[in-house]
């Protein structure tokens, strides 16, 4: 019973955490999220085979989190160079068809003199 108390109590949170929010979450947010509530459910587990549920899924909840974060963090980082590289690669692609149209109009006054 308290297993199930703290289980709902972890993801209430953290939905009306995410509910606050008119954005949708960043993916860091969304591994801090998913982080603390695995913790909390695997710690209210193991803590209710020792008595203490309530404990283990505050422990478990602030060990997913902060774990959930690194994780989400780096993925985040990551999609942000991915895009910046994206971004870059865009940027050159347009610098070179404008040099293409540039010599083809080169080559075209080449012709007429």
């Amino acid at each position: 019973m308290r297993i199930k108390v703290a289980l709902a109590a972890i993801l209430t949170a953290a939905v009306l955490a995410a509910g606050c929010s008119g954005q949708p979450l960043s993916t860091r947010e969304e591994g801090t999220f998913a982080g603390a509530g695995l913790g909390g459910g695997a710690g209210a587990i193991i803590g209710a085979a020792v008595g203490h549920p309530g404990a283990g899924a505050a422990i478990g909840a602030g060990l997913g989190g902060l774990t959930g974060y690194a994780v989400g963090n780096s993925l985040q980082n990551q999609e942000a160079a991915n895009q910046q590289a994206q971004t870059q690669l865009q940027d050159q692609q347009q610098q070179i068809e404008q040099q293409r149209l540039e010599i083809e109009e080169l080559r075209k006054q080449n012709e007429t003199e």
